[in-house]
Parts: C-alpha cells; sequence; structure tokens
C-alpha cells in the first residue's frame, strides 16, 4: 500500500509493515481487554460486512444520499472499531455526545436521518428508543454492552456473507481523498447543533502534518479519555493509530488517576479543566505535608513558577532546579505513572503558569489550537522545546495558512478546512468567504511565527463608559488562585467587571480550619463575612496585574461547582456563558445593586 488517502487505511498500513501486539485496549470486569491489529481487522471486516447485509449503503455516494449511522458511547476500543466499520460501508458515522440532551439527541438524529445507531449501555437505548416514533428512519438500535431485547453489536456479523464481505472491499477501494469521512455536530453553547463535514482529506491531512510533532520513539502507548466524538480525541487517535502508539481506554474521568498508574502512558491529551483537577489535586497533597517536607515541596513550587523555555537562566537556578526534580517532581511524574514524555492541551485557554510548572517538572504541555471546522488543528505548541512558547499556541502545522483580520480575528485557509455545514449553505457561507475560515477568535502572530488567541471575538465586551474587555485574560489569571475553582466575568454594558467564583473548596475548608471557622455547608461558608473578606483579598491581588478597565470590582460566591450534567458546561468542559448568565442573573443583579 502506497501514501494511505482513507483514515481506514490506517489498519492495512499497519499489517504491511509493523502490526502491534496491542493496537487498542480497554477495561472489561476490572480487567485489561487488548485487541491486537489483526484482531482489530478481523472485527472491522466482519462487522462492515454485517452492516451492509442489513442494509448500510453509500447509495450514490452524494453526501445527502449516503446512509448515517450515529454512535453514542463512552471511550472504548469498540467505538473506533465502529468508525472503522462504517466507513468501509461508504454510510457516514455521525458521533453524539453521550451526554447530549434529549431535544439536541432528536434534532441531530432527525437532521442527518440517521438509519442506525450504536448506544454504549442500557441507559443510552433507553435515550434514542424514546425518540423511535419522531425518527421514520431509524431502523435499529446496537447496543454495545448486553441490554435486554436489543441487537448485541457483535451479533451483526453474523448477518455478513461472501457476497457482502466483497462489497466492501468494492464500495471500500472507491472510497476517495476528498469524500466526507464523518459529520460532526458541534454541541456549541448557542442555538442548535451545526453538522460538520470533514473528509478524509480534512482529517488526514492533519494528521500527517501532525506527526512531526510529537515525540519520537516506537511502542509507545497512550490514555484515551477526551470524547471520542469530539474532533481533537478523534484526530489524534488516527495519529496514534498511523504511528503505531497503543491506545489505552480509560474507565471513565474519574478513574484517570488509577489508569494512569496502570497504563505508565508516554502522553496523553487533554483539556485545561482536567489539568487544572490534576494540579489541585497535587496542590492539596503539598498543603498536607509538614515541616521541612512542606518547605522543600513550595521550594520546588517556587522554583517551578519562574521557569522560562528556551532561555539560560543561569547554573544555580539550573543545579537548583535538578535538585528539585529529583526530591519533589519525580514524586509528580511517579503519579502520573512515570513514562509520560508529554501532554498535549486543547479544547481551551489552558493557564500559562500551569504549563511552565509542569514543563520546569519534566512534564511538558503542549498546548495547540484548532476548531472542529479545522478538523482540528491550526497551531500547536512542538515537543522539540525550540518550537515551544508560553502563552502562545505554537507555530502553525505544514500547509496551514493564517492571516489576521482587521479587527483581529484569526482567518484560516488550507487542506484542514471543513467541507461545509451539514444542509446550511448559508451559515458555510457565512464562516468561510473566498476560501478563509472565520474563526471567531482573536488573535496575533509572536516573532512572525507562534500564534496568541487573545480571546473569543463573541465574548468580548464593552462596558457601558465604551471600554471592550477580554473575560479569558481575566478568568485565566484570577484560576491561578489555588482557591478559585471556576470564574466568570460579568460586564456587558455596565459600569464596571463583575465576576461570579466558585470557591476550591476543599482548600477553602483548610483555610477555616487554620483560621479557626467551623466547618458547615457551602451555602453557609460563602455567607460568612471572614471568607468574603478572605476573597476580597484574593480578587484584589490579582487586579494587580491586570489594566484598570478588566479588574473585577464586586464579585458573588457561588455554592456548586459548575458541570455538564447541571448544564453550565459543554461536554469538552468549557463554560456556556448564556446558561450561567441565565442561571444566575439573581446574584448579577446583586453585584451591580
Amino acid at each position: 500500500m502506497t501514501e494511505p488517502r482513507r483514515l481506514f487505511d490506517c489498519i492495512e498500513w499497519h499489517l504491511e509493515r509493523a502490526p502491534l501486539e496491542v493496537t487498542l485496549a480497554g477495561k472489561e470486569s476490572g480487567r485489561w481487554k487488548t485487541y491486537s491489529t489483526r484482531e482489530v481487522a478481523t472485527i472491522v471486516e466482519d462487522l462492515a460486512a454485517g452492516l451492509l447485509a442489513l442494509g448500510a449503503s453509500p447509495n450514490d455516494m452524494t453526501v445527502e444520499n449516503r446512509d448515517k449511522i450515529a454512535i453514542l458511547s463512552k471511550n472504548r476500543p469498540e467505538w473506533l472499531m465502529i468508525d472503522l466499520a462504517v466507513q468501509q460501508t461508504g454510510a457516514i458515522l455521525t458521533p453524539v455526545y453521550p451526554t447530549i440532551s434529549i431535544g439536541d439527541l432528536e434534532f441531530v438524529l432527525q437532521d442527518a436521518q440517521v438509519k442506525f445507531v450504536f448506544v454504549n449501555d442500557e441507559e443510552l437505548y433507553l435515550k434514542v428508543f424514546s425518540l423511535k416514533d419522531k425518527l421514520p428512519d431509524l431502523k435499529e438500535i446496537f447496543t454495545i454492552e448486553h441490554v435486554a431485547n436489543a441487537t448485541y453489536w457483535k451479533d451483526i456479523a453474523a448477518h455478513a456473507t461472501p457476497e457482502t464481505r466483497a462489497r466492501v472491499k468494492e464500495i471500500a477501494a472507491n472510497i476517495k481523498y476528498e469524500d466526507v469521512a464523518t459529520i460532526l455536530y458541534t454541541s456549541g453553547t448557542t442555538g442548535t447543533p451545526k453538522g460538520v463535514m470533514l473528509t478524509h482529506r480534512n482529517i488526514l491531512s492533519n494528521v500527517v502534518a501532525c506527526l512531526p510533532c510529537f515525540p519520537p520513539g516506537e511502542n509507545m502507548r497512550s490514555l484515551s479519555f477526551l470524547p471520542l466524538n469530539h474532533i481533537f480525541e478523534k484526530m489524534v487517535s488516527y495519529l496514534y493509530l498511523f504511528r503505531g502508539t497503543s491506545i489505552y481506554y480509560a474507565e471513565s474521568l474519574d478513574t484517570i488517576g488509577e489508569n494512569l498508574k496502570e497504563v505508565k502512558p508516554h502522553m496523553f491529551t487533554t483539556v485545561p479543566r482536567l489539568l487544572e483537577k490534576v494540579y489541585d489535586r497535587i496542590m492539596q497533597k503539598g498543603n498536607e505535608l509538614t515541616g521541612i517536607k512542606k518547605k522543600l515541596f513550595f521550594w520546588a513550587h517556587g522554583l517551578a513558577e519562574k521557569f522560562e523555555i528556551n532561555q539560560n537562566q543561569g547554573l544555580w537556578y539550573t543545579i537548583q532546579l535538578k535538585l528539585a526534580n529529583k526530591l519533589i517532581f519525580s514524586k509528580w511524574r511517579e503519579g502520573l505513572g512515570n513514562e509520560l514524555k508529554c501532554i498535549v492541551t486543547g479544547g481551551a485557554a489552558c493557564q500559562v503558569r500551569l504549563i511552565r510548572i509542569f514543563t520546569a517538572a519534566r512534564i511538558p504541555i503542549m498546548e495547540g489550537y484548532g476548531l472542529t471546522e479545522t478538523s482540528p488543528v491550526i497551531a500547536v505548541n512542538r515537543y522539540q522545546e525550540e518550537n515551544r512558547k508560553f502563552g502562545t499556541v505554537g507555530p502553525l502545522i505544514d500547509g496551514v495558512e493564517v492571516k489576521i483580520a482587521e479587527d483581529g480575528e484569526i482567518l484560516s485557509k488550507g487542506p484542514h478546512i471543513m467541507l461545509g455545514y451539514y444542509k446550511r449553505p448559508d451559515l458555510t457561507a457565512e464562516t468561510i468567504t473566498d476560501g478563509w475560515l472565520h474563526t471567531g477568535d482573536i488573535g496575533t502572530m509572536v516573532d512572525n511565527h507562534f500564534l496568541k488567541i487573545t480571546d473569543r471575538k463573541k465574548e468580548l465586551f464593552k462596558t457601558s463608559g465604551g471600554k471592550y474587555v477580554a473575560p479569558l485574560t481575566v478568568e485565566n489569571k484570577l484560576k491561578e488562585s489555588p482557591y478559585i475553582e471556576q470564574v466568570m466575568v460579568v460586564g456587558p454594558e455596565r459600569k464596571f467587571v463583575g465576576g461570579l467564583i466558585v470557591p476550591a473548596f476543599p482548600a477553602l475548608r483548610d483555610w477555616c480550619k487554620q483560621n479557626g471557622i467551623p466547618d458547615t455547608t457551602n451555602e453557609e461558608l460563602i455567607r460568612n463575612e471572614k471568607v468574603i473578606s478572605f476573597y476580597k483579598e484574593i480578587v484584589e491581588r490579582y487586579n494587580k496585574y491586570l489594566n484598570h478597565v478588566e479588574q473585577v470590582k464586586k464579585f458573588e460566591l457561588l455554592p456548586n461547582e459548575w458541570g455538564i450534567d447541571t448544564g453550565e458546561m459543554t461536554p469538552k468542559l468549557s463554560m456556556k456563558r448564556k446558561v450561567i448568565t441565565e442561571k444566575y442573573k439573581d446574584a448579577i443583579e446583586r453585584i451591580y445593586a
């Protein structure tokens, strides 16, 4: 096989070169079940032939007429095997977040006229089944786990015949580089979901351009836990498959800590929110230390905060950092499995301070940037140090062009730009002009080499004094405090900038204990005068780093963390500003009362 031209070529590519003992692995009944390249190939072939026998079809190969097959599942080996099989039938995989609201689920399944749905378990089976009467195109729901009265996904293979097996090969051979590989509905923070059409060329060009950005090495392991229906994890999965990196799936977000120790991965991808949680856990452990151990921990942490990349910081600093790495940071690395070469972060802006500290601790954080519409990577900080710069999202990847519009918006052009929004030529024309995609982000080039994101265009707001405020800058500054878990800046058309703050309650409770404040509920703690004064001091301390207009003048403390289930966060853990503004409008009114 020459150059791969479709995503599903990854399996054959490896069978011809160096098949892996472990291509995919997931936990079943508490034990790791692994699949070799050969086993994956067999399962995918059987599944594709079975799907064709059950009626999946490419029809005339136009995007509108090709069958759509949806999947709602947590990350697991079966997810990628289903993806690879669906691609080879000529149907189009339409992945959906398992946490999607029932209204959005109905919209997506109707909009895409989905014919078959794969679901993870009984709960998701019932979620889809409850809509069956409203979905005339839906023929069958397959389950990945055994569910009573439902078709088990492995039973599909039993329908395969010699004819359908031959037909799969024929269809797969005719799928082109420019054909649509998937339609991803972006949950977005506003409006109904939009179906982003990505071709094999879109995603594969991104995979090929990103390969040299990652650490070199054979027989590497990765841990996967970001949702696979998000383009970031999906593209990186194909990057792993093409480069021969074994993919282990974490059981859930709650087991990442244990899974890291079991798998000892060389790399994983994450979003800043999860990285913040890892850091908070480390800091909590540091705070629990006593005596000399505690002093050493914070001495090392202080050194890491001063770390600069690509700079000689003098012999004395280098010696001290080496010692800190031996005494303190080696334990951090142990907690992450001890084999990590790097962590790749994207999906939202990461605090520079975290990247600095982890990098000093020999856990390089490679922050990147992109959108679903750009398949996704536009720029990424490289594993090679000279192409990494704190506070930026790194150099552009090969083949990708960027220009900064007059209002500061980042525009991008290249093989990574989506085909368009499914059935929405109007939205496509608004987003892409003359081949340039409008990202909706504001940014600038640093040293003509590194892209820096300064804010979301639609999140910039004006105070009543006519001054522009970029909320991200303010929020990321305040989140540097170990006592602040989440924060959202408010103030459009108001006299000044305010903030909604969710305290980091474990850290706050430690502080209360040290200051003789009795332990009580979150609701009572945030009303305690001493606690409020303490947060005023914290906000004042960070305001010094912000210009006058951006400073948070008043704030409200909130008792509960924002989450996906409670509706304030998107599945990739970005804030839904509209939802939060609506939900806490009383608190916002109190700020401006």
